[in-house]
């Protein structure tokens, strides 16, 4: 597998296969009113006093939900484990500080 070009023209390497079993789509859809899930939102220690915060649930059927702090009755983004795997490995590996 040859890498990918990305956007900004340097190859990235091929995405690690951090779970290899198919995870199914969560029952709740994105844009869902974040404050109508039953969720334990928490933040990262990084989060200042601006309010500039993502904050982040585990769903009852397994579901990652993000959600802004600064609007918490706003929608929130529902994810699989597996694609909240694979983004932090990607976070982890460098692949997106070029957004900061």
């Amino acid at each position: 597998m040859h890498p990918c070009p990305t956007p900004h023209g340097r190859a990235r390497r091929p995405a690690k296969n951090v779970n290899s079993k198919e995870t199914a789509v969560p029952p709740v859809q994105n844009g869902v009113r974040a404050s109508s899930l039953d969720a334990r939102w928490v933040k990262s220690r990084h989060s200042n006093a601006e309010g500039n915060c993502v904050e982040v649930a585990t769903l009852f059927d397994g579901g990652v939900a993000l959600r802004n702090s600064r609007d918490p009755d706003g929608p929130a983004l529902v994810y699989t484990p597996a694609e909240v795997a694979a983004f932090l490995a990607g976070a982890k590996d460098g692949e997106f500080d070029h957004l900061l």
